[in-house]
């Protein structure tokens, strides 16, 4: 046998072995290296930390589905979104490494101009209450009333099981107001509900600040006219459609909850009516009717979803059926002229985790799509009732808090013209030769209300049912070569062993009937 080849003396070089300095301490009530895909030992975790009742909450605002992990990102990007849209407000996290640096890395991917401070941990840390010691500490050195209005701390998977109390943190330093929110995995089911879980937090702080005394005006001034409080994030042009659509009401439309400072909560809570338009807000609903604001759901989309938002909206506010009648009159003919000048023929399948799915589904219909199937991973609330039952009377069927393998199933069900839903469901489309849209950046990023919205997705929706001849043609082009295990070009044929899965198949199918006695003990 030839010597080993040597190029330098580094294999000679003596290393000191050790051991990481975790491993001295014990693991912090078991949670520590568990995620938001860990389930129940999390939720088991943070119960006996002392967080059952924060956990029975979101269990009532936000009820689980037929899964009980996330199936898009992690949820807390949804709050940690909305703090960094805040002018003078800083954000700061508490969770593992490997999750700060995705959700900060995503966050920046979507246009965050700022820093996101984080709070490392260890096993040491995290058992002795040194992680909440630290946290209180970097809350006292951001606090410059200078630079900020607000901190965010954040508490991410394994601090919330851990029972890391951010309770306890000083509601204010140095002026500056300290939000505290715990937004963990495996409570909070899509991180479109994240948002509301902060929202909800600052409407809730804004509101005790209400009722101490008079606080700032908005930097734009208040109104002149009663306004409405816009719930949900959406297109700019918006609210400036839905101002328009209230005026003869006699109403302006009011901040966009969540907010872009924080001032913009004070006239929130100011507003005659709240208009709920992504109805999955139901934290914020609390602190709007605690303040006996009145809540109306749905949107003005389309004709039928306009004529009837608006007389809900006069509703609330007491308007005459005069009123009414004048404002259904001076916008609903040019929604109807939009809608036949831009048609839209086609079958589409329509699913996504944004909130807004049923809005964008009335909207496709009116314009001529036929929409056999709709699938929003957000739950079934008051505030889309109504959105439902129009959607149900035109044949649709809704699924709400559907997976991605309802949408998927869906899909190849129904082989529509065009399948809109996340970047899974269009991947898995797109395989077929169906064309897809990612509804996140593609959809939702349009605007949906009034004359506006009535011709703004006839140009992309066509445009995709155009390209079915490109999907056929590709996936012509691409048949056989293979996939799952066959996938690319091979010379030979790939060594499989199915023996060797079947035998790891029975592996886990008897691990999971240990696990399941065990439970039964």
């Amino acid at each position: 046998m030839s010597p080993k080849v040597t190029y330098d003396a580094a294999d000679a070089v003596e290393v000191t072995q050790g051991h990481p300095r975790e491993a001295e301490m014990p693991t912090a009530t078991g949670v520590d290296g568990l995620g938001c895909h860990s389930g129940s030992e999390m939720e088991k975790a943070a119960r006996m930390a002392g967080n059952s009742e924060m956990l029975d909450q979101f269990a009532a605002d936000y009820p689980q589905g037929p899964h009980d992990k996330p199936q898009s990102m992690c949820p807390a990007f949804g709050s940690l979104r909305v703090g960094l849209r805040m002018r003078r407000v800083a954000t700061v996290l508490s969770g593992s490494a490997c999750c700060v640096y995705g959700l900060t890395f995503v966050s920046h991917f979507y246009g965050a101009r700022r820093s996101v401070g984080y709070v490392p941990f260890n096993s040491e840390t995290l058992v002795t209450g040194k992680l909440f010691e630290d946290i209180r500490e970097s809350v006292h050195d951001l606090a410059d009333p200078e630079k900020y209005d607000a901190i965010v701390v954040t508490n991410l998977c394994v601090p919330t099981a851990s029972g890391v109390p951010l309770r306890l943190l000083p509601d204010e330093i140095n002026g500056v107001r300290i939000v505290g929110i715990d937004v963990p995995g495996f409570g909070i089911p899509t991180h479109a509900e994240a948002k509301d879980v902060l929202a909800g937090a600052m409407l809730n702080y804004a509101r005790a600040e209400v009722e101490a005394g008079p606080v700032a005006a908005p930097v734009g001034g208040k109104s002149d006219r009663p306004t409405v409080a816009l719930l949900g994030e959406m297109f700019p042009a918006d609210p400036m459609m839905i101002g328009q659509m209230l005026a003869p009401l006699g109403l302006a439309a009011g901040p966009v909850v969540p907010c872009r400072e924080w001032r913009e909560l004070y006239a929130a809570l100011d507003s005659a009516v709240v208009a709920a338009v992504h109805p999955f807000y139901t934290a914020a609903v609390r602190e709007f009717q605690a303040a006996g604001r009145p809540v109306v759901g749905s949107a003005p989309v389309g004709r039928d979803g306009t004529a009837e938002w608006l007389k809900n909206i006069g509703a609330a506010y007491g308007c005459s059926a005069e009123q009414v009648a004048e404002a259904q009159n001076a916008i609903l003919p040019a929604i109807s002229g939009a809608l036949a000048a831009t048609p839209i023929k086609g079958t589409i399948t329509l699913s996504g985790y944004e909130g807004s799915e049923l809005l964008v589904a009335r909207l496709l219909i009116e314009s001529g799509a036929e929409v056999p199937y709709v699938g929003t991973a957000c739950p079934r609330t008051p505030w889309n009732a109504d959105d439902q039952a129009w959607l149900e009377a035109k044949g649709v069927k809704v699924k709400f808090r559907a997976s991605l393998e309802d949408d998927c199933a869906a899909m190849e069900a129904v082989q529509p013209d065009l399948a809109i839903g996340t970047t899974p469901v269009v991947q898995k489309a797109k395989e077929l030769g169906i064309p897809g849209l990612y509804f996140t950046n593609l959809i939702s990023a349009r605007p949906l209300m009034g004359v506006a919205g009535a011709g703004s997705l006839a140009e992309v929706i066509n445009a995709a049912i155009a390209n079915k001849g490109r999907m056929d043609h590709m996936k012509a082009f691409f048949e056989g070569v293979g996939t799952g295990d066959t996938a690319g070009v091979w010379e030979g044929a790939p060594n499989l062993r199915p023996d060797f899965r079947a035998q790891n198949a029975k592996k886990l199918e008897r691990q999971a009937k240990a696990a399941k006695a065990a439970e039964m003990i």
